[in-house]
């Protein structure tokens, strides 16, 4: 790839956007300005006839008034100063008039382009009463030339005013811009912490529930190996392990389908659909498999997907919970229905509940947080009469996130 070199026009342009008190290399380059400036002076001295020719303490003064250009940009005022105890000296002597002012003008608007706007009026308006005080000593006509003229000393400070606002105009539409690209990163990594929240929100609804109901399964197929080897039970041995077989298939099938965000550059609305209402039967019949008895009374037919998908996982974690900690012979109901516009949803169950002293899951966790993430409210706990219930409350008009 070939980077081309900056034109002179790009480097005119970045000289005038650059802030003159943090620009790189400034006294170097304002000693070179001091050199050249002075060079011009002379240059005018020898070739403008407007006043008598330099003598030696003319040539002093002139080019010791450009000294000071080179510290312009540390100490704009005291440089203005300095150059203007060069200048008037200069001038009342009677020497080339024109010579002396580039100086002063270069001063001038430094002090204009660093500086406050109303500094730079105070500074014009004290350098033309005292330059034409110091020409009315010499005569009126001179004093009056040189009102005549202060227009330019006007017009080098509106340049240094302008030139600045100009510069401030530029460093806060620069200022804006890195904030705009600030914003877009911290939204882009609190995108990514949401969308690695969701799966492993994910990854944990699914290899519970999956895990668990392989083990039940396995529980009940060494059962019956172990109850009676003499009179094997060929066929329910069979049905276990098919039912452990079809629970690894549908596993590893929404797994891959959870996991493929993962390698996906699109946005997560890409990632297709999500589950949703109509996967409950599913849901209750591997439980079903698993040894639960479980009714469903399912009232609502359709709800917004993100809606739908949060009260799938709910239902689908309430259920492997169900079946983990309840106990054998467990019965299991789940409700959903519609009530003043939101989705009311039960997993109750009349099992004894988990062991006390255990190591809690996120289980609960993930419920709670799957119900927030659609701006709805999730409560679980023991029954008054036995058994555990999981109520939970999902706006339909929900705004929330998408979650799968």
């Amino acid at each position: 790839m070939t980077v081309q070199a900056p034109t002179t026009g790009n480097r005119i342009i970045a000289a005038i956007n650059r802030d003159p008190l943090t620009a790189p290399h400034a006294l170097r380059n304002d000693a070179l300005l001091a050199v050249l400036t002075a060079a011009l002076a002379v240059a005018l001295a020898l070739l403008v006839d407007d006043g008598r020719r330099p003598d030696a303490l003319g040539w002093a003064l002139l080019l010791v008034s450009h000294v000071p250009l080179v510290w312009r940009r540390r100490r704009p005022v005291l440089v203005l100063l300095a150059v203007v105890a060069c200048v008037f000296p200069y001038h009342f002597l009677g020497y080339t008039h024109t010579a002396a002012t580039q100086a002063a003008y270069v001063a001038l608007y430094t002090v204009a382009v660093t500086g406050r706007a109303l500094r730079t009026v105070l500074v014009g308006i004290g350098v033309i009463t005292l330059s034409v005080g110091v020409m009315l000593t010499i005569s009126a006509q001179e004093a009056l030339g040189l009102l005549k003229a202060s227009g330019w000393v006007v017009a080098v400070l509106f340049l240094g005013v302008d030139v600045r606002f100009y510069r401030h105009y530029v460093a806060s539409i620069v200022e804006r811009a890195e904030r705009a690209e600030r914003t877009r990163e911290e939204e882009a990594r609190r995108r990514v912490a949401e969308e690695r929240l969701r799966i492993a929100r994910d990854l944990h609804d699914l290899l519970a529930h999956s895990i668990t109901l392989i083990g039940v399964q396995t529980s009940v197929a060494a059962h019956v190996l172990s109850a009676d080897p003499e009179r094997l039970d060929r066929e329910t041995v069979a049905k276990a392990l098919d039912d452990i077989a079809e629970t690894c298939r549908s596993a590893r099938g929404e797994l891959r389908t959870t996991l493929e965000v993962l390698r996906e550059h699109g946005p997560p609305e890409a990632r297709g659909p999500l589950p949703g209402l109509d996967g409950l039967p599913d849901l209750a019949q591997v439980a079903r498999l698993a040894g639960a008895r479980v009714e469903q009374a399912v009232r609502i037919r359709h709800a917004p997907p993100a809606v739908g998908a949060a009260a799938y996982r709910i239902v689908q974690e309430a259920l492997t919970n169900a079946v983990r900690h309840a106990g054998p012979d467990v019965s299991v109901r789940v409700e959903l229905e519609e009530r003043q516009g939101a989705l009311h949803l039960s997993v109750s169950d009349d099992g004894t509940g988990p062991a006390s002293g255990g190591t809690p899951g996120f289980g609960l966790v993930g419920m709670r947080e799957r119900a927030r993430s659609v701006n709805g409210t999730l409560d679980a706990g023991p029954r008054p009469g036995g058994g555990f219930e999981v109520a939970a409350v999902l706006p339909l008009t929900t705004t929330g996130k998408r979650t799968g």
